[in-house]
C-alpha cells in the first residue's frame, strides 16, 4: 500500500510542478501574482482530491486509518520535498519557504497541505460509500 501510495504522490508532484509552471509563465503575467497564487492552489487542491478519488482502490488502504496513514505519508514527502528541493536544489531560503505559510499575507498554501493529508481518507469514505 505504502509503494502505490509514493507512486501516486510521485504522480502528484509532476502535475504540482506543471501547475506551477502555468501559473508563473501564463496566470501571473495576466491576473498578478496573488491571484494566481489563489487560483493555482484550488487547482492543486482539487487535483489531489481527483487524483485520491481516482486511485484509491488501487492503493487499497483497509480503514479510515490506512488512509491516513497514505495523507501522512503524501504531507511528509511533500514537506520534505517543498524545504529540502527548495532550498538545496532551487536555493530558497528558509524565510522565504516559510513565508509561503503566512495567512495574513494572503498565502493560502497550506489548503494544499490539508487536502494532500485528508484526501485519500476523503476518496476512502468515497469509495466505501460507492460500492
Amino acid at each position: 500500500m505504502i509503494f502505490r501510495a509514493i507512486l501516486i504522490w510521485v504522480l502528484l508532484l509532476g502535475f504540482a510542478v506543471l501547475n506551477g509552471t502555468v501559473r508563473e509563465f501564463a496566470l501571473a503575467p495576466r491576473m498578478g501574482a496573488q491571484a494566481a497564487h489563489v487560483a493555482s492552489t484550488l487547482v492543486l487542491c482539487a487535483a489531489i482530491f481527483i487524483v485520491a478519488l481516482l486511485f484509491s482502490r488501487w492503493i487499497a488502504p483497509k480503514s479510515r486509518g490506512g488512509a491516513l496513514l497514505i495523507g501522512s505519508v503524501w504531507l511528509a514527502l511533500t514537506l520534505a520535498f517543498e524545504f529540502l528541493a527548495g532550498h538545496y536544489l532551487f536555493g530558497s531560503s528558509w524565510q522565504r519557504l516559510l513565508s509561503e505559510y503566512d495567512l495574513m499575507r494572503g498565502r493560502v498554501w497550506i489548503l494544499v497541505l490539508v487536502a494532500t493529508l485528508f484526501a485519500p481518507v476523503w476518496a476512502f469514505g468515497w469509495s466505501r460509500a460507492s460500492r
